[in-house]
């Protein structure tokens, strides 16, 4: 179902509300039966400004594509991944967006959920 070159944007959905949240960014470099190698960046989350904070350095990382906690988007392929970060809009959700076209909302009932 996914193939190298794509651009996704992977989030691993918590279990327990004190569980890290995790995010990553980035192109698949390779598709192998149920796991991908994705290069990309790694979003961390800030509980003490309340945000998502990009990691500048670039990170390989596989993953499971049969994990059922694992969230995959699929991204437009001209986004310039290096462009990409979150912002808050006018209504208080947290979106990911390239500054330009692309816009994924990522918590649809608002920043403080």
């Amino acid at each position: 179902m996914l193939s190298k070159g794509e651009k996704i944007f992977l989030i691993t959905r918590r279990l327990f509300n004190e569980d890290i949240r995790r995010h990553f960014l980035g192109e698949i470099q390779e598709v192998s039966g149920g796991a991908i190698r994705v290069q990309g960046y790694v979003f961390v989350y800030d509980a003490s400004n309340n945000e998502y904070v990009k990691r500048d350095d670039v990170r390989t990382r596989l993953f499971s594509t049969i994990d059922a906690n694992l969230v995959i988007n699929i991204l437009p392929g001209e986004v310039n991944l290096t462009d990409v970060h979150y912002q808050v809009d006018k209504n208080n959700h947290l979106v990911l967006t390239d500054g330009k076209l692309f816009r994924l909302d990522i918590n649809e009932f608002g920043l403080l959920r």
